[in-house]
């Protein structure tokens, strides 16, 4: 029975694989986007655009999850989910004057994008170099 249990999701004796998840600040206001231009001044700030019902949009996320080493402290993360918040969405657009895809990593620094990425190439994109 134990294979049995193992195929079809039962717990077994084995420590499961925790999630790594990044420190996301949650985009749900236009007003929060004027703040965001303002820290990006003191500290980069990076929004990503996410389709919670978009199976690529929810892919480039867990491996972006997967992959995030960002020092602490170095980058404020926001999520926007585009759903619930589009208004938001198209705000963003506007203020930064990048064309809105989902998904979508923006990079903001002194009040200006200053690097993003769609799709896969969000995971391609070195924030690092941005910090």
């Amino acid at each position: 029975m134990g294979i049995l249990n193992t195929l079809f999701g039962k717990e077994n004796n084995k420590e499961k694989k925790e999630a790594k998840v990044a420190p996301w600040i949650a985009l749900a206001s236009v007003e929060q986007l004027a703040e965001i231009k303002e820290r990006s001044k003191v500290k980069p700030q990076a929004i990503f655009k996410h389709s919670t019902s978009c199976g690529i949009s929810r892919m480039v996320m867990n491996r972006f999850n997967e992959g995030y080493d960002i020092p602490t402290n170095s980058l404020d993360l926001h999520y926007l989910d585009l759903h619930n918040y589009r208004s938001v969405s198209n705000e963003t657009s506007s203020i930064f004057g990048v064309i809105h895809e989902s998904p979508q990593l923006l990079v903001i620094k002194n009040g200006e994008v200053v690097a993003h990425e769609s799709h896969g190439a969000i995971t391609q994109l070195d924030i690092k170099k941005y910090i």
